[in-house]
């Protein structure tokens, strides 16, 4: 994918470009596009690390595709800005060699080049790791020798990013960094007379663009620092930046990048592939099982080598290669479950998304290929849909929803497709569930013996299997010792460890004792603040009054729960013990739940938080700063009176202990019943 990102910095090391010919750096004189800017005289008072006299960064569409040139004259102030002086280059050969223009020091008048006496050296070259067009990154560096404090450096440079999937179409970004250091910025966008790119600026540098018929250039002196919108939406954080793209809409993408899918997942007549589908069919009768049996086959016998769409490689190897040599991108792993599936008569399409949680105003950027870093399978089944990725480890299977929170899919088709919007609602079940149970039934001053579980979902409960699913039942235990022992333990005598497929979740649960201090009240009355019951007080939704007031707030999605169980000692009696209240509070559209409840002789705790709405209005936040002062933030106490207590545990609610349910289960109470929107379906035992 030829895509640009261009970011003034006046700490810049290095400069990217995809897509050399040569093995070596060219030098030669500036394209007749790039013509420097005029340097700005460096202040008398200059002070910080550098002084920007000019940096200007270029590029420029032709039918070969686009030319990068990136020149700067900095004078360095400050010791530690001498890491200016290590220049690297990189790219990959396939369009033509880097050309560097000028490297020179400036020194009381004198001019030095350089490069008269000092060469890039070619560091490493990385061999192909993907599809036929991706055959080794090159990196090139040069220290530069004798640079000094009060010199200044210049440096000039031209590279080519010509995407053989794309040809001359790019898209890319131009963009002013949030701190640059004092001085001269310019940046700007210019091609030949049969390009007709669409450009976009955000409407804060709007007014410093200059056009003609073929050129867009911006030019800041001394800009000021970015301080971008406080807990704003990310789409709001757009800002300082120019969009270009020749793609007319997002359905042309769709459309280009479904046939390069129907080329890759085209089997050969002899294509092993076709028996495997076979095989599959025979043993699973149902359309979803075969899916099912095809998905786990790619995600367990083709292991995963990344490469992405970042990497300028757009095109996916075909369904054969990756079958044949057994590893492949997610490229490589869609093209080969779309072949299977086809074989298995299953209605399916690939889908581009970005899997990095960053798409959200996906729909108000130009069209670009570069805004996706990821491509997976999505199925039609019995009048259904069904998310299939690759790339994931073999619990997971088909899916309702991508594994990945999304906001925007673009599905590859040969009609061509928009962009597809998906709703979002609260979490249903939390991503994070733990569970304490302590048995003090020894009495306060023995050591209690403790269960702790820890139930994870979703991406980070993937990389958990992932991490633990290797480990032998001892190395579990040692690992379990080396983090947890000198904390809530004293000792553990036991680590499981298992990933339930049913609930997509990873289980871990370690078994020891520990030694809890309890509180000395006075007169044998003694308080405990049980694990995990507190919360601390949300923070003020405010911004600076420079910035806009009435944009809404983000909330990252989360919805995490705690269950304490305390078995009391046996020597007391439930009418001794009290607690601090429970509550239900909802505030800047997150809900805080904590209840309390006493019953066959333990004490029972859950404290849940779930966000509610991801963005919230400007007035909703100014009613809740107001609101913050009341918020009950006190840690989980529970208290024992040995003359008796005047208020009861808890306030009547039903409160399961941590072994009285399945807390795998889908719809566990950690949130009021009113607050999760439905019954609860569990079964609560008695005391």
């Amino acid at each position: 994918m030829r895509f640009s990102v261009l970011i003034f910095s006046t700490l810049m090391l290095f400069h990217e470009a995809a897509y050399g010919q040569n093995a070596q750096v060219l030098r030669g004189p500036l394209p007749d596009w790039a013509v420097p800017s005029e340097l700005m005289a460096v202040p008398e008072n200059a002070g910080g690390l550098v002084f920007v006299r000019r940096q200007d960064s270029l590029i420029h569409l032709d039918d070969h595709g686009e030319a990068q040139y990136v020149g700067y004259r900095i004078k360095i102030l400050h010791s530690n800005a001498l890491q200016l002086g290590n220049i690297s280059i990189t790219w990959n050969p396939a369009a033509g060699a880097p050309v560097v223009h000028a490297i020179k020091i400036y020194r009381a008048g004198e001019s030095i080049d350089v490069l008269a006496n000092a060469s890039f050296e070619v560091l490493r070259r990385e061999d192909q790791l993907e599809a036929a067009k991706l055959d080794g990154f090159l990196t090139a560096m040069l220290r530069v020798p004798d640079l000094r404090v009060g010199d200044e450096l210049e440096v000039g440079l031209t590279t080519r990013v010509n995407d053989p999937t794309l040809g001359k179409d790019s898209a890319g970004l131009l963009a002013l960094a949030p701190n640059p250091a004092p001085g001269r910025y310019r940046f700007g966008l210019s091609w030949i007379a049969s390009q007709h790119p669409e450009i976009k600026i955000t409407p804060d540098i709007a007014p410093f663009a200059k056009r003609n018929a073929q050129a867009v250039e911006l030019r800041f002196d001394n800009p000021a620092p970015l301080v971008a919108p406080n807990k704003a939406p990310a789409r709001f954080q757009w800002q300082r930046m120019v969009e270009y793209s020749d793609f007319p809409s997002w359905a042309t993408i769709s459309q280009r990048f479904a046939a390069l899918f129907a080329k890759a997942d085209r089997l050969s007549d002899a294509s092993p592939i076709k028996q495997e589908a076979k095989r599959i069919a025979a043993a699973h009768a149902s359309p979803l099982d075969r899916a099912s049996a095809a998905l786990k086959l790619v995600q367990q016998d083709v292991r995963y080598i990344y490469v992405g769409l970042n990497s300028g490689n757009l095109t996916p190897a075909t369904a054969d290669e990756t079958w044949s040599r057994r590893y492949g991108d997610c490229k490589g792993k869609t093209a080969l479950l779309l072949a299977m599936l086809g074989e298995l008569g299953i209605e399916a399409e690939p889908v581009l998304a970005n899997s990095a949680g960053s798409d959200d105003g996906l729909d108000e950027r130009l069209p670009s290929p570069k805004m996706f870093d990821h491509v997976f399978v999505r199925a039609h089944i019995d009048g259904k849909i069904y998310y299939l990725d690759g790339t994931l480890p073999p619990v997971v299977g088909l899916t309702a929803t991508p594994v990945f929170p999304l906001r925007w899919l673009l599905p590859l088709t040969s009609q061509g497709h928009t962009l597809e919007h998906l709703d979002w609602s609260p979490l249903r079940t939390p991503e994070a569930i733990t569970l304490f149970e302590i048995d003090a039934t020894k009495g306060f001053s023995a050591p209690a013996h403790i269960n702790n579980t820890m139930i994870v979902r979703g991406i980070k409960g993937l990389q958990q299997q992932l991490e633990l699913s290797g480990l032998a039942p001892g190395e579990l235990l040692n690992v379990a010792r080396q983090h947890w022992i000198g904390d809530t333990f004293q000792t553990i005598d036991n680590a499981q460890w298992h990933f339930d497929q049913k609930a997509q979740a990873s289980v871990l649960t370690i078994s020891g004792t520990g030694k809890f201090d309890w509180s000395e009240d006075g007169n044998g009355a003694k308080s405990l603040a049980l694990p995990g019951g507190g919360f601390n007080p949300p923070e003020r939704r405010v911004r600076s009054a420079d910035q806009n007031q009435e944009l809404p707030f983000y909330n990252k999605p989360e919805y995490d729960c705690y269950v304490t169980t305390v078995r009391l000692p046996a020597d007391t009696r439930a009418g001794q013990w009290s607690s601090k209240p429970g509550f239900d509070a909802h505030m800047f559209g997150q809900n805080y739940y904590r209840a309390f409840d006493l019953r066959a002789g333990a004490i029972r705790m859950i404290r849940g938080f779930r966000v509610e709405r991801q963005e919230i209005d400007a007035a909703t936040a100014r009613r809740d700063n107001d609101r913050i002062a009341a918020f009950d933030n006190s840690m989980a106490w529970v208290f024992f009176n040995p003359a008796g207590q005047a208020e009861p545990v808890g306030s009547g609610k039903l409160v399961p202990a941590t072994y009285d349910i399945d807390w795998t289960a889908d719809n566990v109470p950690c949130l009021s019943e009113a607050a999760r929107g439905k019954a609860v379906n569990v079964v609560v035992k008695q005391g």
